[in-house]
Parts: C-alpha cells; structure tokens; sequence
C-alpha cells in the first residue's frame, strides 16, 4: 500500500467544506450552473473552468502573500 490517497479528495478533513465552499463560489462567479452532487449536466469546458479558475486563483493568492513577505 502506498502513502497516496486515491481519488480526488483532500488529505486534511477539514479543508474539504472549504473547498467545496470555494468551488461554488467560482462556478457562480463565471457563470457555471453547479449544484451538489452529480453533474453530469456540465460540458467538460465547464467543469474544466471551475478547476482552471480555482487554480489560478490559489496561485495568485500565494503569490500575493509570497510579495508581502
């Protein structure tokens, strides 16, 4: 057995809610119905921009904090 975790999940609990929370306020900020649960709804693009977004997002925050140190 390996020390990774299958699926794509989060090791720490607690940032689970946190990263739902964050998911949907991106796929309401650009405009991509998301609901709870299944969404199979959702093109490919769509669901790609919500990760795409919530990435550059962390990455921008990171950097922010990087530069005020």
């Amino acid at each position: 057995m390996n020390n990774y975790s299958s699926g794509n999940g989060t090791n720490v609990p607690e940032a689970k809610s946190a990263m739902n929370k964050f998911k949907m306020e991106v796929a309401s900020e650009i405009g991509v119905p998301l609901s709870d649960g299944y969404n199979g709804h959702l093109t490919s693009a769509q669901a790609g921009s919500i990760g795409g977004t919530m990435v550059k997002k962390m990455i921008e925050a990171q950097e922010r904090e990087m530069s005020n140190r």
